[in-house]
């Protein structure tokens, strides 16, 4: 993310709570009550949104994550189109004699 977009979010969140406040405001809420309950839909929504991301950090769905696993995936498959006919016979013989001493 770029410093002009942290700025707009930064900046749309500011005006988004002052909207909220005036709304609330608006809706016969005294000043400090809409202050409060401004204070604790917003604090709400950083939560959940803190929530959000650290069920995306344990579940391993990040960006990063989901990168590196494309990369390796298409180095592999290099390495694997890059073989000869006999290396991918031996690989496979290889992965079978594997699986069969897995089994036993």
């Amino acid at each position: 993310m770029r410093r002009i977009d942290v700025i707009g979010v930064g900046l749309g969140i500011f005006v988004a709570g002052g909207g909220l406040y005036l709304g609330l405001s608006l809706a016969g809420l005294d000043g400090i009550s809409a202050g409060i309950w401004s204070q604790v839909i917003f604090t709400g929504g950083l939560l959940g949104w803190v929530f959000t991301y650290l069920t995306r950090v344990f579940s391993q769905k990040m960006t990063y994550n989901q990168q590196l696993k494309d990369y390796e995936d298409a180095v592999l498959q290099k390495r694997l189109d890059e073989m000869s006919d006999e290396e991918l016979a031996q690989l496979q013989a290889e992965l079978e004699a594997e699986k069969k001493s897995q089994s036993s």
